[in-house]
């Protein structure tokens, strides 16, 4: 079973879709027919990330089969640069990740550059407040005397409001 996959986190391509326009496949161990979360999962990172899912070789059936048609279809993919339309999964992850990054763009100055860059702003909100706040917190994140003082409780005010059903665990 898949449950205890060690695809868990993808961090090479989280806000900037640095691999967008690269066709890519999986190798899955295990009864991938039946994982349907995880099919949809990965077909929404490769749409999200702007990518072309050229398959998903598994071990249930002829891997040696499966991985011989992936790789060729990653071949033909990269040969002719082929890029697929975007389906619902890649327009509106991206149009979520689009208004995180516009309102919080004065923390997440990397992530607002490449954004802006890659013409990603296409319709931004209008959340004056909350953007300058952000950029007010952004300021006070590069201060050092206050990077030192607050040290590791970022997180601990990330994971604060979900506190108690941790405990209770």
């Amino acid at each position: 079973m898949l449950s205890g996959s060690n695809d868990d986190r993808q961090f090479c391509n989280g806000h900037r879709t640095v691999t967008m326009g690269t066709p890519f496949g999986y190798l899955v161990v295990g009864d991938y027919s039946v994982e349907e979360n995880l099919r949809l999962l990965l077909e929404a990172r490769a749409q999200v990330g702007g990518n072309f899912l050229a398959g998903i070789a598994s071990d249930e059936g002829d891997v040696d089969k499966d991985i011989d048609t992936l790789a060729a279809t990653v071949a033909y993919a990269l040969e002719r640069q082929y890029t697929p339309p975007q389906n619902f999964l890649g327009v509106g992850g991206m149009k979520i990740f689009r208004d995180l990054i516009y309102m919080m763009r004065g923390l997440m100055r990397a992530d607002h550059k490449f954004f802006k860059s890659h013409g990603q702003y296409d319709f931004p909100q209008k959340k004056w407040w909350t953007s300058w706040m952000m950029y007010l917190v952004g300021g006070m994140m590069n201060h050092p005397k206050l990077k030192r003082k607050l040290g590791g409780k970022m997180s601990e005010g990330m994971i604060a409001p979900y506190k108690k059903v941790i405990d209770s665990l």
